[in-house]
């Protein structure tokens, strides 16, 4: 059944929506009080609405042992936030966000789309999802159905200068005659 799932299941669906984030030019000191604060293991780091970085727990205590003669109060995030970043889509499915997460052994991913900061997806998301207390699974599975048929006949139509409403009723396009 769960790998039924992995495959219907979006990240969307099932993301943190309104993750932790904080300004790059943060102090480590702060960043740490942060995740305190709001009982979290990492924060983004963001300028306006993009990602730059992330600081999970572990990056914290490699600075504490590297950089132990440097007060935690004067290292900014930025400067030890990882260059390169792992994110995942959020139209992703389950199954691929877990390969994802076991391949470069994360246990969180930002979700971007357009290069837009929409959400974290983390491992705790994933174990919290109980798809037999979901009935509208399929529901949902059958809305995005429907979605992306309205999608291709929305499609069709411009191509065809047509629009169908209802099943036998269908509408000139003037514009053509304009051409």
């Amino acid at each position: 059944m769960f790998c039924i799932v992995m495959h219907k299941v979006l990240v969307s669906d099932i993301m943190t929506r309104e993750p932790v984030t904080a300004d790059p030019s943060i102090s480590l000191m702060d960043i740490s009080k942060l995740m305190i604060k709001k009982k979290v293991g990492s924060v983004l780091l963001v300028r306006g609405k993009k990602l730059v970085g992330i600081i999970a727990e572990k990056d914290i205590l490699w600075a504490i042992v590297k950089k132990s003669e440097r007060d935690l109060a004067k290292i900014k995030a930025i400067e030890i936030s990882p260059k390169k970043l792992a994110t995942i889509r959020p139209e992703a499915n389950l199954e691929e966000v877990i390969n994802k997460m076991k391949k470069y052994k994360f246990t969180r991913l930002p979700v971007i789309k357009e290069g837009v900061l929409l959400g974290i997806i983390t491992s705790r998301d994933i174990l919290n999802f109980h798809p037999e207390i979901y009935p509208e699974l399929r529901e949902l599975e059958e809305i995005r159905e429907e979605e992306q048929k309205l999608k291709r006949r929305s499609e069709l139509h411009k191509k065809q200068g047509t629009i169908k409403i209802g099943r036998d009723q269908d509408f000139y396009n003037p514009l053509e005659d304009a051409e």
